[in-house]
């Protein structure tokens, strides 16, 4: 048999012999310990692109709810264009309607000389308002209930104990909404107690 290819039995009894054995542990712990410190090192850079990953997820995440948010106020403001456009024209507008009240309020309704201007006073003041309904804009006369400051705008208080206090006895001009948005509050005299 030749030297290399001697037994391990063999091989101990010749102590001349290296013991590959011996050396080939010696390399595999090295090789683990090198092994452990790179696999510690990938570990680390796992981790850490992990992070990166998690972070990048938040921001895209982040990113597209501010989109999202940024459409929807866009939305919403052009919905409220629409529907609150027309705001400042119907609150010049709203005189012309007062006016129309007033005058049949003045005209005396016996005398049978009036009777066409009433008419046609009448005719034109019940146009407009149906114009204005279409466009979703709504009346607000509040006479006998009970005080709303958002919609009402008290002028004056006086003590009548025939209602409840904070009840509206008498409206001096009517308030309007525009697809529920005031747009005039009603001018009222409120009730109080008595003192």
């Amino acid at each position: 048999m030749s030297d290399e290819q001697q037994t391990p039995a063999e091989n101990a009894e010749n102590p001349e012999q290296p013991d590959t054995q011996a050396t080939t542990d010696e390399a595999a712990a090295a090789d683990t310990d090198a092994g452990a410190a790179e696999g510690s090192d990938a570990q680390a850079q796992i981790d850490s692109l992990t992070a990166q990953l998690e972070e990048a997820k938040s921001q895209a995440l982040r990113a597209q709810a501010d989109a999202q948010n940024a459409r929807r106020r866009a939305e919403q403001d052009v919905e409220k264009a629409h529907k609150f456009g027309q705001e400042k024209i119907i609150s010049d507008l709203l005189p012309v309607v007062d006016n129309l009240e007033r005058a049949l309020q003045a005209i005396d309704a016996d005398n049978e000389a009036f009777k066409a201007v009433i008419e046609g006073i009448e005719l034109t003041h019940k146009s407009f308002v149906d114009s204005l309904k279409r466009h979703k804009v709504e009346v607000v006369n509040p006479e006998g209930e009970p005080f709303d400051p958002q919609l009402h705008q008290a002028m004056s208080m006086v003590e009548n104990p025939d209602v409840e206090p904070n009840t509206v006895i008498n409206v001096f001009q009517k308030g309007y909404t525009l697809h529920g948005r005031l747009v005039r509050p009603a001018m009222v005299v409120v009730s109080k107690a008595p003192a």
